[in-house]
């Protein structure tokens, strides 16, 4: 579980494929150094599992779905950043919101309005995406816990204060590129529950009532 806060930028060093498996070799020596084997790292919103440490990075594996739940599949290369956050303690404060890490699926960035300090983003999605989505609710953003502005059938606009905008990947996005969105754990499993109309309650009638002793 995360909290939506990036810890650092890191730099992807390489990726190599064997088999059905995909290993992500990350620079990251802010946080390098505390990591241990299968501890979980939020990379850019996807949650994967540490299985190599070094003083100055550490590495990644990644299935198929992971690949092509994400953008990672279609632009991901060597020397390009990536948002990074440890799973939180229990205990730790949850100044974002509850993230799991668990990536939906991925919206389009469409326009982007505002200054160098401030933005506002506008991002479209699928319709089922969006429906998880509400005014005022969070999103997570390539792993950056955000507000939700505005929300239609098929897009939704989040606001980008300058430290979002100088401390996380966000700051270097341009219009058309995808970013990997998780909506709120919460409303999906509202979403879920309502989506499951409850069996009809069948009454019995004044028949079988006095069948009954009634």
């Amino acid at each position: 579980m995360f909290t939506g806060l990036v810890e650092t930028m890191g730099t992807v060093r390489a990726l190599r494929r064997t088999g059905a498996v995909y290993c992500l070799s990350l620079e990251a020596p802010k946080i390098a150094p505390e990591l241990v084997l299968g501890q979980s790292v939020s990379v850019s919103g996807a949650c994967l599992t540490v299985t190599a440490c070094r003083t100055d990075g550490f590495d990644v594996e990644m299935m198929p779905e992971t690949l092509s739940r994400t953008w990672f599949g279609d632009r991901l290369k060597p020397g390009m950043p990536v948002n990074l956050e440890r799973a939180m303690r229990l205990g730790d404060r949850l100044d974002g919101h509850i993230v799991l890490g668990h990536v939906d699926g991925m919206a389009k960035l469409a326009e982007l309005r505002g200054n160098e300090q401030t933005r506002e983003a506008f991002f479209s999605a699928p319709p089922e995406l969006v429906r998880g989505i509400v005014s005022k609710g969070s999103v997570a953003l390539d792993g950056v816990s955000l507000t939700v502005i505005d929300v239609s059938d098929a897009e939704f606009s989040v606001g980008l204060i300058p430290t979002t905008l100088a401390y996380s990947t966000l700051g270097g996005l341009k219009v058309g590129m995808s970013v990997n969105l998780e909506t709120d754990i919460l409303g999906k499993y509202v979403e879920r529950l309502m989506g499951h109309t409850p069996a009809k309650l069948e009454f019995p009638t004044e028949e079988e009532l006095r069948k009954l002793g009634y």
